[in-house]
């Protein structure tokens, strides 16, 4: 099968071309190579391609940013999956396009967690415009589907807990503040790649939910990998209104699996599990990394 993975430097993208890459012909992508905010950009590359699979890991992420980049999160994650679909649609390439937990309110209240039918209602400008990109993809129709994940993690680039391990390494005497109201799913990029191969062989189509089983907030996710990185840590939990942002998060960010295990072809187990085969396989690679983002200040 051929495959295209755009965003293919990011977290996801970077396991997507290490895993599917084995039983397939796969090709990864990113900006310069291809501007997906840009429908000739992405007729070009498609054109040259022709993949039977597109996989659309590419978005704009800077969550706080994207209140003030208005224009640049909506032509990113709104054309740019739309330009994505008319493209898929025309060279009749099979599209699964990444969105995310932001599209909800998050006012259900925890543990209940949101399932695919769920009316959506997103806070702030990343959601509205992850949402106009799902809304764009499923009027246009075609061989697609949109998974929505949540709270992602990998060994490739940044995220929460590598920021966690970084500030423990720091000063582990330093009390740290970590929310403890908002509620989700850690979700290792490695089992999310592990399910998009699994779906490549189903016919499914439409908005699937993907993230880990389970849930915690961002302080017991935090305090659950630093003891499993046995790395000494001082934080404390606390309030979102102590940590003010420029965007609005879901205080409720759990997910339910409820077609991927309807279907009987979900690759999750719980969050904590993930969080330990992840410790045991990149804790030395992890603390270098640390150490070393630390020297360069």
């Amino acid at each position: 099968m051929k495959i295209l993975i755009i965003g293919a430097r990011g977290q996801l993208g970077s396991d997507c071309c290490n895993i599917l890459s084995a039983d397939n012909q796969t090709l990864g992508c990113d900006i310069p190579q291809i501007d997906i905010g840009d429908p000739a950009s992405v007729d070009r590359y498609i054109d040259d391609t022709r993949p039977e699979v597109i996989i659309n890991c590419a978005a704009y992420t800077a969550v706080d940013t994207c209140e003030t980049e208005v224009e640049l999160a909506w032509k990113v994650n709104a054309e740019g999956p739309k330009n994505l679909a008319i493209a898929a649609r025309r060279t009749d390439s099979r599209l699964i396009h990444i969105s995310t937990d932001y599209v909800f309110d998050g006012t259900k209240p925890a543990p209940q967690a949101y399932s695919e039918d769920d009316p959506t209602n997103p806070l702030s400008q990343y959601g509205r415009s992850k949402l106009a990109g799902e809304e764009y993809i499923a009027a246009l129709g075609g061989n697609a589907i949109i998974l929505r994940t949540a709270w992602l993690y990998s060994a490739y680039g940044k995220n929460f807990l590598k920021t966690m391990l970084r500030l423990a390494l720091a000063d582990s005497k330093r009390p740290l503040k970590v929310v403890d109201d908002q509620y989700g799913s850690l979700t290792w990029s490695y089992t999310l790649a592990l399910q998009i191969r699994k779906l490549l062989h189903s016919d499914m189509t439409g908005i699937i939910h993907a993230t880990s089983d389970g849930h915690s907030t961002w302080y017991g996710a935090a305090r659950y990998f630093l003891e499993a990185m046995q790395v000494p840590h001082n934080l404390a939990p606390c309030a979102t209104a102590e940590y003010p942002t420029a965007a609005h998060r879901p205080a409720n960010s759990i997910l339910a699996n409820t077609r991927l295990d309807k279907a009987g072809i979900s690759t999750f187990g719980s969050w904590q599990r993930d969080v330990d085969t992840f410790v045991s396989q990149f804790r030395e690679n992890l603390i270098e990394e640390a150490k070393a983002a630390l020297r360069q200040g």
